[in-house]
């Protein structure tokens, strides 16, 4: 059962909701508390695990949706991973509607009996509350498709997402600039080539050509290897 804290203009309200994929009892993730600011949304991570991996048994962080983008990201840009059906990343906070809709109320509040604007308010406030737990329970399932999965629950990137105690800001920023810097070292390294002769250029090609087939014939090899699974355990690799 996953707890919602909602604040919205000075006011806290508390209401439940209950999203529970959890199939592995050694690593369960919830999302038991989540707090709505006006331009983003702090959710708290709770761990639950048996697994000697991790420094303690029970644990909370907080993440903002940016946070799991990194890790969706991380995990879809993993080359082992190649052939396994990655969950979807959860969709952005979206609460503008609700809160224009709060705002029009305020602006027409003259124009209403008592009655008739707390009668609104009210289902505005319901709306909001509804949109919040979507948001949440989304951010949660995602974690849970990761958990409940035999070779993502073990990526090292999901472990930092559970239980790195700091922001996360820090070392999202650390992981750009290293596939920057690879990146650009790679293309320093095409016109070193392409500067020292025709030979060497199609040399250089001719190494390229070689892992595109062998990273392909990876990704085929996976691929026929998760349909088998697929077979077999299709409970494990197609997400509700």
């Amino acid at each position: 059962m996953a707890s919602l804290a909602v604040e919205e203009s000075g006011q806290s309200k508390v209401r439940s909701v209950s999203v529970d994929l959890n199939t592995d009892p050694s690593l369960q993730i919830d999302i038991p508390d989540a707090l709505s600011e006006r331009e983003k949304v702090k959710f708290t991570v709770h761990t639950k695990t048996t697994l000697n991996n991790f420094q303690n048994p029970e644990f909370s962080v907080t993440r903002q949706h940016d946070d799991f983008i990194w890790l969706h990201d991380a995990l879809i840009e993993t080359e082992e991973y190649a052939g396994i059906i990655i969950p979807p990343s959860p969709a952005k906070p979206d609460f503008d509607g609700p809160r224009d809709k709060m705002q029009k109320l305020g602006e027409g509040e003259g124009s209403m009996t008592k009655d008739e604007f707390a009668k609104m308010k009210q289902e505005l406030e319901a709306e909001y509350l509804a949109v919040f737990k979507k948001t949440v329970s989304v951010h949660e399932v995602f974690l849970q498709r990761i958990a409940s999965h035999p070779v993502l629950s073990k990526d090292n990137n999901f472990q930092i997402f559970l239980e790195y105690d700091q922001d996360l800001t820090v070392r999202r920023k650390n992981t750009k600039e290293m596939f920057g810097g690879f990146f650009r070292s790679m293309v320093k390294s095409a016109d070193e080539v392409l500067l020292s002769g025709v030979k060497e250029v199609d040399e250089f090609f001719e190494q390229e050509k070689m892992f595109l087939v062998g990273y392909h014939t990876r990704i085929k090899d996976s691929c026929a290897k998760s349909d088998k699974m697929t077979r077999s355990h299709k409970s494990q690799y197609f997400w509700v």
